[in-house]
């Protein structure tokens, strides 16, 4: 008899701060039960649980190329399986302590493989069905939009690095845990848990002043969401993925979801990048106003 280790506390202490609403109201209750399951009662790992997500993503593929309702039917059923595998292996491997950075290259890989295999299947099985060479454009555009969203996610990540960088080595010792969090957050998407940090000791340089200037109400919309652990960018590579893989297959409208999709996400990475345009703008100033207290000092 196996003696449970873990508890749904445990679990859930895995659970990122904030997160996408998708995962947090549609995954994560399925998730968090299977993560306690498959880390008391069994010896997978987080590169066998991505594994997994990767083969039940073929399978999806396979089945949106039938083309066929029915099959789309399954093939939707079958990704959003694949996506809680996918969230299962980084919650195990934060509950087990076997994490590794071989392990979170291969999860990110697979997610970027498993987006372009079902993307070619799902547009390609219905062009060869229906003859719609829009069909054709759709799947160019499913790929693009995922390359860019991943890629700015990537790039703006080592803008902020770049600039804590900078700001700790002109500040020196008054550089601060709460500055760190305002110039580099915890996760890419999570660009705004910066205002729930404990006061510092020191001078905080705040370079998110210019976009809470312009937009004070996003506050107020930020902290409601964030006590029911979601993430105010609510449309983003994740929920494009659902509604591509799983919402435009089961309402059979793949053409109508997936562009409307796309452009909220568009509106969204818009906003983002329109964010880090005005922390850039506050870096400068943050940075001129340490260069002038050094030369008075």
């Amino acid at each position: 008899m196996v003696t449970t280790r873990f508890t749904m506390d445990d679990v859930r202490s895995t659970y990122k701060g904030r997160d996408a609403w998708w995962t947090v109201l549609l995954v994560d209750p399925l998730a968090g039960r299977l993560v306690k399951i498959t880390a008391n009662r069994t010896s997978l790992s987080p590169n066998g649980l991505s594994s997994g997500a990767l083969v039940l993503g073929l399978g999806a593929a396979w089945c949106f190329w039938e083309a066929d309702w029915r099959w789309l039917v399954a093939g939707a059923v079958l990704y959003h399986l694949s996506f809680v595998l996918d969230c299962m292996d980084g919650k195990v491997a934060r509950l087990k302590g076997t994490g590794t950075v071989f392990g979170s290259w291969l999860d990110y890989v697979f997610d970027r493989v498993r987006v372009l295999i079902c993307a070619v299947a799902l547009t390609a099985g219905q062009f060869e069905a229906t003859g719609r060479p829009i069909y054709l454009g759709l799947g160019i555009g499913v790929v693009f939009l995922d390359m860019l969203r991943y890629l700015d996610a990537l790039k703006v990540a080592a803008a902020r690095r770049e600039m804590r960088a900078r700001l700790r080595e002109a500040r020196g010792p008054m550089a601060d845990e709460r500055l760190i969090q305002q110039v580099l957050p915890i996760h890419p998407d999570e660009a705004d848990q910066d205002m729930h940090q404990p006061a510092p000791s020191a001078p905080v340089v705040d370079l998110h002043q210019g976009f809470r200037t312009r937009f004070p109400w996003y506050l107020r919309i930020r902290d409601w969401l964030a006590q029911r652990r979601v993430r105010a960018h609510l449309v983003s590579g994740i929920e494009f993925q659902m509604a591509v893989f799983i919402i435009g297959p089961l309402c059979d409208a793949i053409i109508p979801v997936t562009v409307t999709a796309g452009l909220l996400m568009l509106v969204f990475e818009i906003a983002i990048i329109y964010k880090l345009w005005l922390s850039t703008r506050d870096f400068a100033l943050a940075m001129a106003e340490a260069e002038a207290a050094r030369v008075a000092a």
